[in-house]
Parts: C-alpha cells; sequence; structure tokens
C-alpha cells in the first residue's frame, strides 16, 4: 500500500469522507452508527484538526444532527450549510446558511479558511463541484464494512466518469489492493 503524505493547509478544496468499501458514506437516513468502532490511522484527526480551515456540507446532512461538527468538538472554525430554503433551517453558532450556486459557496468557503482546507462533507455537493472541476482532492478512510444501503459518495446515473489519479507513489493510474477478511458473529 502507498505511504499517506500528511495533510496540508494549501487552500484545497478538499472531498474528504470515511466510506464503507461499497462506496457509502452514510447509511440510511444519514445514519452514521456504522461507524461505532472503526478506527483511524495514528494522527489523522489531528491532521485534518489543523489542516481544515472551514466546512461546507449540505442541508440534508444537516437536518440529520444539527448538533454534529466535524472531529467533535476539538476543532472549531466556520461551518457553511448549502441550502435552498435557509429561512427554517435550524441555526447554530459557527453555521452559516448559503443560498447560492456552489461556486459561490466554495469561494466564500475558501475566503473563511483563511489559507487552510475548505473540506466538502456533501457527496451531493461534491459531485456538483467534481463535474465543475472544483475539488482538488478526494481523501477516503475506507471502513472495514459493507452497508449495501445508504447515502454514496458519487452519485450519478447517466453522468460522465471521472477520472483520478493518485496523489502518491510512483503509478498514479494504477489500482489500489485492500484486503479484508469477513467477521463472523458468533
Amino acid at each position: 500500500m502507498f505511504d499517506i503524505e500528511p495533510q496540508k493547509a494549501a487552500g484545497k478544496v478538499i472531498l474528504h469522507f470515511s466510506t464503507s468499501l461499497d462506496g457509502f458514506v452514510a447509511g440510511p437516513n444519514h445514519a452514521m452508527d456504522w461507524l461505532t468502532g472503526v478506527t483511524g490511522r495514528e494522527g489523522v484527526e489531528e491532521e485534518y484538526i489543523e489542516t481544515t480551515g472551514a466546512v461546507l456540507g449540505g442541508r440534508n446532512g444537516w437536518d440529520r444532527d444539527p448538533s454534529a461538527r466535524p472531529y467533535s468538538d476539538d476543532w472549531n472554525g466556520p461551518i457553511f450549510v448549502l441550502t435552498h430554503h435557509p429561512e427554517d433551517a435550524t441555526p447554530a453558532d459557527g453555521v452559516t446558511f448559503l443560498n447560492c450556486d456552489v461556486a459561490e459557496a466554495v469561494r466564500i468557503g475558501l475566503e473563511a479558511a483563511d489559507g487552510k482546507n475548505l473540506e466538502v462533507l456533501s457527496p451531493t455537493i461534491g459531485r456538483q463541484l467534481l463535474e465543475r472541476g472544483l475539488i482538488d482532492e478526494i481523501n477516503l478512510h475506507i471502513a472495514p464494512i459493507l452497508l449495501g444501503d445508504g447515502i454514496r459518495l458519487f452519485d450519478n446515473p447517466g453522468g460522465q466518469p471521472i477520472r483520478l489519479r493518485h496523489s502518491q507513489g510512483s503509478q498514479p493510474f494504477a489500482e489500489i489492493d485492500v484486503r479484508y477478511h469477513p467477521v463472523t458473529e458468533a
């Protein structure tokens, strides 16, 4: 497997998710309980706390849990929620509701990030930004679980494929090998 370089605060627009092996970033109704017990690479959370300047999310995720914050309470920065109807959104400190084009939301988010990265935590917004060429990087943490249903990382039936390349390693278009073993419950 490739060594992952630490994330850097470089004013990038990053689509960032933990995902199931079958490509879901949330369960049905945006449920996140499937991540219980899943651990990450040593220091990864601190890396993102340090390099994230602002977050852009969507209304569906916000409505599911308005109290949720990226990285628990350890990260403190502006959160932007893109919505077509901000007037009926549940307000919260540090959260701004935007009703604008996704490109304008990125401009606002990057300005607020003040040189650090803007994390996009919405697969729908991420898809729109990918289609417009406005995502600099996709950061995925693959959890050892198959959900079978939920909110997909990238859902674009009938759309064009978006080619990607690795940001590390000498073969930027190589597949990545991942091996898992099913856990049998006793």
